[in-house]
């Protein structure tokens, strides 16, 4: 397939109906910036066969990567979480000159990061002398304000396995659970584990009762997302209690608001989850307090402690 222009993935990530996702015109692969259609890898990569890798999402913002610095930090923790020795530096290196071939070095964007553990032949151990596959791309997009946002979510099991603070490659389940969302007119799918709730399928979930925020620990049911690690730290500066508890299924419905986090969604208020609605003409007080502190910090990003 020809690239085209980055400039329509914008529903990258948030599937919907009638909409048409194109591919970036450039790709980062193994060292040298080639053309999308001619970047390709074997079908013995090992990412292609067992989903070994991992992968990173930044958002590039006036010319600055939004706590960068922290989305780096991950990938590296990731990596070794897994086993793979990549020197990342390769990829920040990079960067730059990815964003200039792509004709958007100048403007707001979104980078795709993925290593995997190479090409060897079909065996579930880790082979001895690994080569890395690295490739990255870059499209063109400007995060909205998100105080007009607001979402549907629907809520079901999670079936996943008990390492989700790898960001990894093989996303089947949070495939399954973000169109189970799509089958229910919702934006997002709250996974329950143990009867309580423990993140989104590509987001981490947030609820609010009496001024209190809650949200499920940084265990392995969740990925630890850079959006939750900032919203922690906004409410620490605001003064907002924060209480690290997944809410039990059965007291969903009884908190005051709720609200998702992540690279794309930002602050998301939710407006009804199942048949339940936390309101009706606009986030609660807490939400929207997070909501406007989060859009100055995109201005003046700080670094996560």
């Amino acid at each position: 397939m020809k690239g085209n222009p980055t400039t329509d993935l914008s529903s990258v990530g948030l599937p919907k109906a009638g909409s048409t996702a194109v591919y970036p015109t450039k790709v980062f692969l193994n060292g040298a910036i080639v053309d999308a259609e001619d970047a390709k890898v074997s079908v013995f990569d090992r990412g292609f066969i067992f989903g070994d890798g991992i992968y990173e999402v930044m958002a590039r913002i006036h010319g600055v990567f939004f706590y960068g610095d922290a989305h780096w930090e991950r990938l590296e923790t990731c990596l070794q979480k897994i086993g793979l020795d990549y020197n990342i530096s390769l990829l920040k290196e990079a960067i730059p000159e990815l964003l200039k071939a792509s004709g958007i070095d100048q403007e707001d964007c979104m980078v795709y990061i993925q290593v995997t553990r190479g090409t060897a032949p079909r065996q579930h151990g880790y082979p001895p002398s690994p080569s890395p596959t690295a490739m990255m791309y870059a499209w063109k997009k400007t995060l909205p304000p998100i105080e007009t946002k607001h979402s549907r979510v629907v809520t079901m099991e999670d079936f996943r396995w008990s390492r989700c603070d790898i960001k990894m490659t093989s996303l089947l389940g949070n495939v399954m659970a973000n169109e189970w969302a799509m089958e229910n007119d919702a934006y997002e799918t709250v996974l329950l584990r143990n009867g309580v709730a423990t993140e989104a399928s590509h987001c981490n979930v947030f609820f609010v009762k009496d001024g209190t925020v809650w949200t499920h620990p940084a265990d392995h049911h969740i990925l630890d997302g850079i959006t939750r690690q900032v919203v922690l730290e906004i409410c620490e500066h605001l003064g907002i209690q924060v209480r690290l508890e997944g809410v039990p299924a059965e007291k969903l419905k009884q908190m005051d608001e709720a609200f998702l986090t992540g690279t794309g969604s930002q602050v998301r208020a939710i407006r009804e989850l199942n048949d339940h609605r936390y309101f009706e003409t606009g986030p609660g007080p807490i939400t929207l307090r997070i909501q406007e502190a989060f859009l100055e910090w995109k201005e003046k990003p700080r670094r996560i402690s």
